[in-house]
Protein backbone atom coordinates (compact mmCIF):
# COMPACT_ATOMS: atom_id res chain seq x y z
CA UNK A 1 0.00 0.00 0.00
CA UNK A 2 1.18 3.25 -1.28
CA UNK A 3 0.83 6.46 1.46
CA UNK A 4 1.08 9.32 -1.92
CA UNK A 5 -1.65 11.24 -0.04
CA UNK A 6 -2.38 11.51 3.37
CA UNK A 7 -5.82 13.38 4.84
CA UNK A 8 -5.49 14.33 8.74
CA UNK A 9 -8.57 15.17 9.95
CA UNK A 10 -8.35 17.70 13.09
CA UNK A 11 -5.69 20.21 12.83
CA UNK A 12 -5.32 21.24 16.82
CA UNK A 13 -2.68 20.69 19.41
CA UNK A 14 -2.07 17.05 17.79
CA UNK A 15 -3.24 16.75 14.58
CA UNK A 16 -1.33 19.58 12.89
CA UNK A 17 1.91 18.76 14.20
CA UNK A 18 1.18 15.03 12.43
CA UNK A 19 -0.04 16.74 9.53
CA UNK A 20 3.08 18.92 8.92
CA UNK A 21 5.70 15.98 9.87
CA UNK A 22 4.34 13.64 7.29
CA UNK A 23 4.65 16.80 5.19
CA UNK A 24 7.94 17.13 6.07
CA UNK A 25 8.72 13.86 4.55
CA UNK A 26 7.72 15.12 1.28
CA UNK A 27 4.40 13.90 1.05
CA UNK A 28 1.01 14.80 0.18
CA UNK A 29 -1.08 16.08 3.07
CA UNK A 30 -4.22 17.61 3.36
CA UNK A 31 -5.34 19.02 6.48
CA UNK A 32 -9.43 19.01 7.20
CA UNK A 33 -10.66 21.28 9.84
CA UNK A 34 -14.18 22.84 10.93
CA UNK A 35 -13.00 26.39 11.66
CA UNK A 36 -12.49 28.76 8.44
CA UNK A 37 -9.66 30.94 10.79
CA UNK A 38 -7.36 28.01 11.22
CA UNK A 39 -7.50 26.60 7.54
CA UNK A 40 -6.88 30.05 6.17
CA UNK A 41 -4.04 30.38 8.84
CA UNK A 42 -1.82 27.07 8.06
CA UNK A 43 -2.59 27.82 4.64
CA UNK A 44 -0.61 30.90 4.65
CA UNK A 45 1.86 29.25 5.97
CA UNK A 46 1.40 30.07 9.95
CA UNK A 47 0.27 28.30 13.10
CA UNK A 48 -2.76 28.87 15.40
CA UNK A 49 -1.45 27.24 18.53
CA UNK A 50 2.01 27.70 20.52
CA UNK A 51 4.34 25.04 20.24
CA UNK A 52 8.24 25.16 19.57
CA UNK A 53 9.57 24.63 16.14
CA UNK A 54 5.64 24.23 14.74
CA UNK A 55 5.85 26.75 13.12
CA UNK A 56 8.82 26.44 11.34
CA UNK A 57 8.22 22.73 9.94
CA UNK A 58 4.28 24.43 8.76
CA UNK A 59 5.63 27.46 7.01
CA UNK A 60 8.33 25.22 4.72
CA UNK A 61 5.66 22.27 4.15
CA UNK A 62 2.98 25.02 3.27
CA UNK A 63 5.65 27.09 0.61
CA UNK A 64 6.85 23.89 -0.61
CA UNK A 65 3.75 22.52 -1.49
CA UNK A 66 3.36 19.61 0.46
CA UNK A 67 0.91 20.56 3.33
CA UNK A 68 -2.59 22.60 2.51
CA UNK A 69 -5.80 23.00 4.65
CA UNK A 70 -9.59 22.64 3.86
CA UNK A 71 -13.15 22.87 5.24
CA UNK A 72 -14.29 19.88 3.08
CA UNK A 73 -13.06 16.06 3.02
CA UNK A 74 -11.64 14.86 -0.61
CA UNK A 75 -9.92 11.73 -1.73
CA UNK A 76 -6.61 10.59 0.04
CA UNK A 77 -4.96 6.72 0.64
CA UNK A 78 -5.19 7.46 4.06
CA UNK A 79 -7.44 9.34 6.93
CA UNK A 80 -5.67 10.23 10.41
CA UNK A 81 -8.77 11.37 13.04
CA UNK A 82 -7.77 13.37 15.65
CA UNK A 83 -10.25 15.41 17.03
CA UNK A 84 -11.40 15.89 20.87
CA UNK A 85 -13.32 13.61 22.70
CA UNK A 86 -14.71 15.56 25.90
CA UNK A 87 -17.05 14.77 28.35
CA UNK A 88 -20.77 14.56 28.69
CA UNK A 89 -23.54 14.03 30.93
CA UNK A 90 -25.50 11.16 31.09
CA UNK A 91 -28.28 9.45 33.37
CA UNK A 92 -26.59 11.64 36.35
CA UNK A 93 -23.01 10.51 35.14
CA UNK A 94 -20.61 13.83 34.62
CA UNK A 95 -17.67 12.09 32.60
CA UNK A 96 -19.27 10.24 30.15
CA UNK A 97 -17.01 10.07 27.20
CA UNK A 98 -18.60 11.99 24.52
CA UNK A 99 -17.38 10.49 20.09
CA UNK A 100 -19.61 13.14 18.73
CA UNK A 101 -16.33 14.48 17.34
CA UNK A 102 -15.25 11.28 15.84
CA UNK A 103 -18.82 10.47 15.09
CA UNK A 104 -18.95 13.53 12.47
CA UNK A 105 -15.38 13.20 11.59
CA UNK A 106 -16.02 10.13 10.30
CA UNK A 107 -19.40 10.74 8.86
CA UNK A 108 -17.53 13.38 6.62
CA UNK A 109 -15.16 11.78 5.41
CA UNK A 110 -17.05 8.20 4.98
CA UNK A 111 -18.37 9.55 1.44
CA UNK A 112 -14.64 10.29 -0.31
CA UNK A 113 -13.50 6.64 1.12
CA UNK A 114 -12.43 4.21 -1.53
CA UNK A 115 -11.34 0.35 -1.86
CA UNK A 116 -8.11 -0.01 -0.25
CA UNK A 117 -7.90 2.97 2.17
CA UNK A 118 -6.70 3.10 5.90
CA UNK A 119 -8.65 5.29 8.62
CA UNK A 120 -6.66 5.45 12.05
CA UNK A 121 -8.20 7.32 15.40
CA UNK A 122 -6.00 9.19 16.96
CA UNK A 123 -7.47 10.82 19.37
CA UNK A 124 -7.95 9.56 22.58
CA UNK A 125 -10.74 7.34 23.11
CA UNK A 126 -12.61 5.05 25.73
CA UNK A 127 -12.46 1.63 24.44
CA UNK A 128 -14.46 0.27 21.70
CA UNK A 129 -14.49 3.48 20.37
CA UNK A 130 -12.47 2.30 17.09
CA UNK A 131 -15.16 -0.60 16.44
CA UNK A 132 -17.69 2.08 17.00
CA UNK A 133 -15.84 4.30 14.46
CA UNK A 134 -15.76 1.58 12.18
CA UNK A 135 -19.45 0.57 12.43
CA UNK A 136 -20.51 4.05 11.54
CA UNK A 137 -18.38 4.24 8.59
CA UNK A 138 -19.82 0.67 7.50
CA UNK A 139 -23.42 2.41 8.13
CA UNK A 140 -22.45 5.45 5.57
CA UNK A 141 -20.79 3.41 3.23
CA UNK A 142 -23.16 0.09 2.70
CA UNK A 143 -20.86 -0.65 -0.28
CA UNK A 144 -17.79 -1.13 1.13
CA UNK A 145 -16.73 -3.68 3.49
CA UNK A 146 -15.16 -3.10 6.77
CA UNK A 147 -12.62 -5.51 8.94
CA UNK A 148 -15.48 -6.04 11.46
CA UNK A 149 -17.52 -7.87 8.81
CA UNK A 150 -14.83 -9.00 6.69
CA UNK A 151 -11.48 -8.97 8.74
CA UNK A 152 -8.39 -9.80 6.84
CA UNK A 153 -10.59 -8.88 3.41
CA UNK A 154 -11.93 -5.74 4.05
CA UNK A 155 -12.15 -2.99 1.58
CA UNK A 156 -10.75 -0.70 4.56
CA UNK A 157 -8.30 -1.17 7.11
CA UNK A 158 -9.32 0.58 10.21
CA UNK A 159 -6.91 1.07 13.43
CA UNK A 160 -6.45 2.48 16.39
CA UNK A 161 -3.08 4.51 16.71
CA UNK A 162 -3.02 6.85 19.98
CA UNK A 163 -0.76 9.77 20.55
CA UNK A 164 1.46 9.70 23.37
CA UNK A 165 3.66 13.44 22.93
CA UNK A 166 4.33 16.02 25.71
CA UNK A 167 3.24 19.31 24.61
CA UNK A 168 6.23 21.53 24.25
CA UNK A 169 8.00 18.97 22.67
CA UNK A 170 5.62 17.63 19.87
CA UNK A 171 7.56 18.05 17.08
CA UNK A 172 10.63 15.61 18.59
CA UNK A 173 8.49 13.45 20.24
CA UNK A 174 6.11 12.63 17.77
CA UNK A 175 9.29 11.32 15.32
CA UNK A 176 11.32 10.05 18.35
CA UNK A 177 8.27 7.55 20.49
CA UNK A 178 7.45 4.51 20.08
CA UNK A 179 3.59 4.11 18.43
CA UNK A 180 1.52 1.71 19.59
CA UNK A 181 -0.37 -0.32 16.75
CA UNK A 182 -3.78 -1.52 17.33
CA UNK A 183 -5.55 -2.55 13.89
CA UNK A 184 -8.79 -4.35 14.02
CA UNK A 185 -7.24 -7.22 11.44
CA UNK A 186 -3.58 -8.03 11.09
CA UNK A 187 -3.86 -6.71 7.45
CA UNK A 188 -5.01 -3.33 9.00
CA UNK A 189 -2.03 -3.17 11.84
CA UNK A 190 0.17 -3.85 9.01
CA UNK A 191 -1.12 -0.67 6.70
CA UNK A 192 -1.06 1.44 9.84
CA UNK A 193 2.89 0.23 10.70
CA UNK A 194 3.07 1.25 6.84
CA UNK A 195 1.63 4.96 7.47
CA UNK A 196 3.77 5.43 10.50
CA UNK A 197 6.90 4.03 9.09
CA UNK A 198 7.00 6.80 6.94
CA UNK A 199 8.03 9.41 9.80
CA UNK A 200 8.25 7.84 13.37
CA UNK A 201 11.99 6.65 13.68
CA UNK A 202 10.77 4.62 17.41
CA UNK A 203 9.50 1.31 17.04
CA UNK A 204 5.72 0.68 15.67
CA UNK A 205 4.50 -2.27 18.27
CA UNK A 206 1.41 -4.32 16.99
CA UNK A 207 -0.95 -4.88 19.52
CA UNK A 208 -5.41 -5.02 19.16
CA UNK A 209 -7.19 -1.86 18.81
CA UNK A 210 -8.72 -2.41 22.44
CA UNK A 211 -5.27 -3.03 24.23
CA UNK A 212 -4.00 0.26 21.68
CA UNK A 213 -7.00 2.41 23.62
CA UNK A 214 -6.31 0.72 27.11
CA UNK A 215 -2.48 2.01 27.13
CA UNK A 216 -3.20 5.22 25.98
CA UNK A 217 -5.61 5.20 29.01
CA UNK A 218 -3.36 3.46 31.35
CA UNK A 219 0.04 5.71 30.71
CA UNK A 220 -2.30 8.45 31.89
CA UNK A 221 -3.90 6.98 34.48
CA UNK A 222 -0.52 5.95 35.83
CA UNK A 223 1.09 9.74 35.22
CA UNK A 224 -2.74 10.76 37.27
CA UNK A 225 -2.20 8.47 40.20
CA UNK A 226 1.38 9.25 40.92
CA UNK A 227 0.63 13.29 40.69
CA UNK A 228 -2.20 12.71 42.90
CA UNK A 229 0.66 11.43 45.84
CA UNK A 230 1.92 14.96 45.74
CA UNK A 231 -0.61 17.00 45.64
CA UNK A 232 -2.22 14.83 48.62
CA UNK A 233 1.61 15.43 50.13
CA UNK A 234 1.34 18.71 49.24
CA UNK A 235 -2.28 19.34 51.41
CA UNK A 236 -1.32 17.05 54.46
CA UNK A 237 2.31 19.07 54.99
CA UNK A 238 0.43 22.68 54.68
CA UNK A 239 -1.42 21.13 57.45
CA UNK A 240 1.41 20.09 59.68
CA UNK A 241 3.50 23.07 58.58
CA UNK A 242 6.00 21.17 56.62
CA UNK A 243 8.03 22.56 53.55
CA UNK A 244 6.73 20.41 51.20
CA UNK A 245 9.42 20.76 48.15
CA UNK A 246 11.91 20.01 50.78
CA UNK A 247 10.29 16.90 52.08
CA UNK A 248 9.97 15.56 48.66
CA UNK A 249 13.54 16.39 47.62
CA UNK A 250 14.52 14.14 50.92
CA UNK A 251 12.26 11.48 49.87
CA UNK A 252 13.93 11.18 46.49
CA UNK A 253 16.91 10.99 47.73
CA UNK A 254 16.05 7.33 47.87
CA UNK A 255 16.82 5.02 45.06
CA UNK A 256 13.54 3.66 44.56
CA UNK A 257 12.35 6.67 45.30
CA UNK A 258 10.66 9.36 42.68
CA UNK A 259 7.97 11.49 43.45
CA UNK A 260 6.51 13.89 41.07
CA UNK A 261 6.11 17.39 42.20
CA UNK A 262 2.66 19.35 43.15
CA UNK A 263 0.94 21.78 41.53
CA UNK A 264 -2.98 23.55 41.62
CA UNK A 265 -4.04 20.66 40.08
CA UNK A 266 -3.54 18.54 36.82
CA UNK A 267 -4.47 19.98 33.34
CA UNK A 268 -4.77 19.08 29.52
CA UNK A 269 -7.13 16.65 27.53
CA UNK A 270 -5.08 13.91 28.59
CA UNK A 271 -3.88 13.20 32.16
CA UNK A 272 -7.21 15.45 33.34
CA UNK A 273 -9.35 12.95 31.31
CA UNK A 274 -8.33 9.57 29.99
CA UNK A 275 -8.58 8.46 33.73
CA UNK A 276 -12.18 8.87 33.70
CA UNK A 277 -12.59 7.01 30.23
CA UNK A 278 -10.88 3.72 32.37
CA UNK A 279 -14.01 4.94 35.20
CA UNK A 280 -16.32 4.89 32.79
CA UNK A 281 -16.00 1.33 31.50
CA UNK A 282 -15.22 0.00 35.02
CA UNK A 283 -16.60 1.68 37.75
CA UNK A 284 -16.76 -1.18 40.66
CA UNK A 285 -13.13 -1.83 39.46
CA UNK A 286 -11.46 1.56 39.05
CA UNK A 287 -10.89 2.72 43.01
CA UNK A 288 -7.55 3.89 42.71
CA UNK A 289 -7.89 5.67 39.61
CA UNK A 290 -11.41 7.19 40.65
CA UNK A 291 -9.99 8.74 44.10
CA UNK A 292 -6.77 9.94 42.70
CA UNK A 293 -9.03 11.78 40.03
CA UNK A 294 -11.09 13.29 43.01
CA UNK A 295 -7.49 14.00 44.51
CA UNK A 296 -6.19 16.11 41.64
CA UNK A 297 -10.12 17.45 40.81
CA UNK A 298 -9.74 18.90 44.77
CA UNK A 299 -6.62 20.26 44.48
CA UNK A 300 -8.03 23.91 42.86
CA UNK A 301 -10.76 23.92 45.39
CA UNK A 302 -8.16 23.84 48.30
CA UNK A 303 -5.88 26.99 46.15
CA UNK A 304 -9.11 29.13 45.94
CA UNK A 305 -9.47 28.68 49.48
CA UNK A 306 -5.57 29.50 50.35
CA UNK A 307 -5.95 33.01 48.71
CA UNK A 308 -9.15 34.05 50.38
CA UNK A 309 -7.87 33.23 53.54
CA UNK A 310 -4.76 35.10 52.42
CA UNK A 311 -6.81 38.21 50.93
CA UNK A 312 -8.44 37.82 54.43
CA UNK A 313 -5.49 38.21 56.25
CA UNK A 314 -4.09 41.29 54.20
CA UNK A 315 -7.67 43.03 55.07
CA UNK A 316 -6.69 41.71 58.49
CA UNK A 317 -3.19 43.71 58.38
CA UNK A 318 -4.19 47.07 56.35
CA UNK A 319 -7.47 48.07 57.90
CA UNK A 320 -7.27 51.24 55.28
CA UNK A 321 -8.11 48.76 52.72
CA UNK A 322 -11.46 47.15 51.77
CA UNK A 323 -12.31 43.93 49.92
CA UNK A 324 -13.02 46.04 46.47
CA UNK A 325 -9.57 47.59 46.45
CA UNK A 326 -7.54 44.51 47.20
CA UNK A 327 -5.71 43.67 43.70
CA UNK A 328 -4.41 39.56 43.07
CA UNK A 329 -2.39 38.74 40.62
CA UNK A 330 -2.06 35.57 39.12
CA UNK A 331 1.22 33.70 37.12
CA UNK A 332 -0.16 31.09 34.52
CA UNK A 333 -3.20 29.97 33.08
CA UNK A 334 -1.86 27.06 31.03
CA UNK A 335 -2.07 23.88 31.65
CA UNK A 336 1.40 23.39 32.13
CA UNK A 337 4.96 25.74 31.70
CA UNK A 338 5.98 27.06 28.49
CA UNK A 339 2.84 26.46 26.24
CA UNK A 340 -0.79 28.00 25.27
CA UNK A 341 -3.07 25.23 25.93
CA UNK A 342 -5.78 26.04 28.41
CA UNK A 343 -7.80 22.35 27.92
CA UNK A 344 -8.87 21.13 31.31
CA UNK A 345 -6.59 23.85 33.13
CA UNK A 346 -6.88 24.29 36.98
CA UNK A 347 -4.88 27.40 36.72
CA UNK A 348 -8.12 28.70 34.52
CA UNK A 349 -10.59 26.90 36.36
CA UNK A 350 -9.32 28.76 39.64
CA UNK A 351 -9.06 32.01 38.07
CA UNK A 352 -12.25 31.63 36.65
CA UNK A 353 -13.23 30.73 39.92
CA UNK A 354 -11.71 33.90 41.84
CA UNK A 355 -13.38 36.05 39.55
CA UNK A 356 -16.38 34.82 40.70
CA UNK A 357 -15.86 34.96 44.23
CA UNK A 358 -13.45 38.26 44.61
CA UNK A 359 -15.10 41.55 44.42
CA UNK A 360 -11.17 43.37 44.06
CA UNK A 361 -9.12 43.78 40.97
CA UNK A 362 -7.85 40.50 39.22
CA UNK A 363 -4.48 40.95 36.82
CA UNK A 364 -3.30 37.53 35.24
CA UNK A 365 -0.01 37.00 33.77
CA UNK A 366 0.09 34.36 31.47
CA UNK A 367 2.85 34.91 28.53
CA UNK A 368 1.67 32.51 25.84
CA UNK A 369 -1.54 34.21 25.21
CA UNK A 370 -2.37 37.46 23.61
CA UNK A 371 -6.01 37.87 25.18
CA UNK A 372 -7.57 36.27 27.98
CA UNK A 373 -10.77 34.06 27.52
CA UNK A 374 -13.95 35.50 27.22
CA UNK A 375 -14.47 33.36 30.87
CA UNK A 376 -12.31 36.24 32.20
CA UNK A 377 -13.49 39.01 30.87
CA UNK A 378 -12.72 42.32 33.03
CA UNK A 379 -9.81 40.97 34.48
CA UNK A 380 -6.42 42.48 32.85
CA UNK A 381 -4.03 40.69 30.83
CA UNK A 382 -0.62 42.02 32.17
CA UNK A 383 2.91 41.54 31.60
CA UNK A 384 4.45 39.65 34.80
CA UNK A 385 6.52 42.33 36.49
CA UNK A 386 3.15 44.70 36.45
CA UNK A 387 1.80 42.36 37.92
CA UNK A 388 3.97 42.30 40.56
CA UNK A 389 4.30 45.99 41.07
CA UNK A 390 0.46 46.56 41.26
CA UNK A 391 -0.66 43.36 43.25
CA UNK A 392 -1.61 43.16 46.81
CA UNK A 393 -1.29 39.47 46.69
CA UNK A 394 0.61 37.56 44.06
CA UNK A 395 -0.55 33.64 42.82
CA UNK A 396 1.83 31.83 40.88
CA UNK A 397 -0.23 28.58 39.59
CA UNK A 398 2.29 27.86 36.47
CA UNK A 399 6.17 27.50 36.15
CA UNK A 400 6.29 29.07 33.10
CA UNK A 401 10.20 30.11 32.40
CA UNK A 402 9.13 34.13 32.23
CA UNK A 403 8.49 33.27 35.77
CA UNK A 404 11.34 31.61 37.19
CA UNK A 405 13.81 34.58 37.53
CA UNK A 406 10.46 37.05 39.23
CA UNK A 407 11.43 38.94 42.25
CA UNK A 408 8.42 38.89 44.71
CA UNK A 409 11.04 39.97 47.98
CA UNK A 410 9.21 43.88 47.47
CA UNK A 411 6.17 41.85 48.72
CA UNK A 412 5.77 39.90 52.10
CA UNK A 413 5.93 36.42 52.12
CA UNK A 414 2.49 35.79 53.50
CA UNK A 415 1.13 37.79 50.47
CA UNK A 416 2.82 35.31 48.36
CA UNK A 417 1.44 31.93 47.04
CA UNK A 418 3.63 29.39 45.19
CA UNK A 419 1.92 26.62 44.01
CA UNK A 420 4.50 25.38 42.01
CA UNK A 421 7.55 26.68 43.67
CA UNK A 422 8.44 28.29 40.36
CA UNK A 423 11.66 29.76 42.16
CA UNK A 424 13.24 26.35 42.48
CA UNK A 425 12.42 25.30 39.11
Amino acid sequence: MSFSKISVVGLGYIGLPTAAVIASRKREVVGIDVSQHVVDTINRGEIHIVEPDLDMVVHAAVKEGYLRATLVPEPADAFLVAVPTPFKAEDGKTHVPDLKYIETAVKAIAPVLTKGNLVILESTSPVGATEQMADWLAEARPDLTFPQNHGEESDIRVAHCPERVLPGHVIRELVANDRVIGGMSKACSAAACKLYEIFVEGECVVTNARTAEMAKLTENSFRDVNIAFANELSLICDKLAIDVWELIGLANRHPRVNILKPGPGVGGHCIAVDPWFIVSEAPEQARLIRTAREVNDSKPKWVIEKVKVVVGDFLLKNPGHTAKNVTVALFGLAFKPDIDDLRESPSLAIAQQLKRELVGTLLVAEPNIHRLPEALAGCTLVQPEVGIARADICVVLVGHKQFRGLDFSAKPADFVIDVVASGRV
